[in-house]
């Protein structure tokens, strides 16, 4: 069943203190903040996002706050979210079914399949255009090669796993078993698996990418996408003061000072 957010109302995000001055003004503690809400589900359990990513989970139906660990970025708003689940769903990431404009950072995540057809060795560069329409293979994105077979389990192939306890010419007690990883993508009955690469915080625009996969001999292999617009999430509000609120409309108006 998966995430619902049907029935869920009044999430509220409190910062919390880690000590208060003489004065009273209190001191808010870093990158930890408690999330509470309301709910009409008496038997779910609930799971927080933040920013589209798994925060935490609740112990039992009844509880209506937790405490989170949130990002200390004064450049971008925090996203908090909470999701009923059934229960001996609680502790599962479903981070991959938010949908992806929820997760608006000004980053872009690009996936490369890690095919055992990729010899030992293989690393792989990031390049873009900068927006300007032709991608420049002069300068990578990532400061140094990214390695496809960090570690020389993951990679199947003769002599590469246990020898001779597996399809003669093929070791593949390390590879990634049917089902498991991308099916269809890999040999039938193997599979593949990807490897994900994260970009730095983006400017506006519009900007295309390309993979370049290089081998131990020097040769190279080049997939470019397609266009993607990055769009990233608006700054906070600062001074943020009450400037009036009127009791019959309900209405409340805020100035930024």
């Amino acid at each position: 069943m998966s995430l619902i957010n049907s029935g869920i109302e009044k999430v509220r995000l409190f910062e919390l203190p880690s000590g208060i001055r003489a004065n009273g003004v209190s001191v808010g503690a870093p990158r930890i903040a408690l999330v509470r809400w309301r709910s009409t589900w008496d038997d779910k359990f609930y799971q927080i996002y933040v920013n589209g990513q798994y925060a935490g989970s609740t112990v039992e139906a009844e509880q209506r706050q937790i405490i989170v660990q949130v990002p200390s970025s004064l450049e971008t708003p925090i996203r908090v979210e909470v999701f009923a689940v059934e229960p001996e769903e609680a502790d599962i990431d479903f981070g991959e079914e938010i949908d992806s404009s929820i997760k608006q950072s000004g980053r872009v995540k690009i996936s490369l399949m890690r095919s055992q057809s990729l010899p030992i060795g293989s690393t792989f560069q990031v390049y873009f255009d900068n927006g300007t329409g032709e991608i420049d293979y002069g300068r990578s994105l990532n400061e140094n090669p990214v390695k496809i077979w960090p570690n020389w389990q993951y990679k199947a192939g003769q002599g590469m796993s246990r020898f001779g306890f597996s399809d003669f010419g093929y070791d593949s007690a390390a590879a990634v078993g049917f089902g498991i990883g991308n099916f269809g993508q890999g040999q039938f009955g193997i599979d593949a698996d990807t490897i994900e690469w994260i970009s730095k915080q983006m400017k506006v625009g519009t900007y295309k990418f390309a993979v370049k996969v290089f081998d131990e001999a020097g040769n190279e292999s080049v997939s470019e996408t397609e266009e993607i617009t990055v769009i990233p999430a608006a700054k906070p509000a600062v001074h943020l003061d009450i400037s009036s609120f009127d009791k019959q409309t309900n209405q409340l108006v805020l100035s930024i000072s």
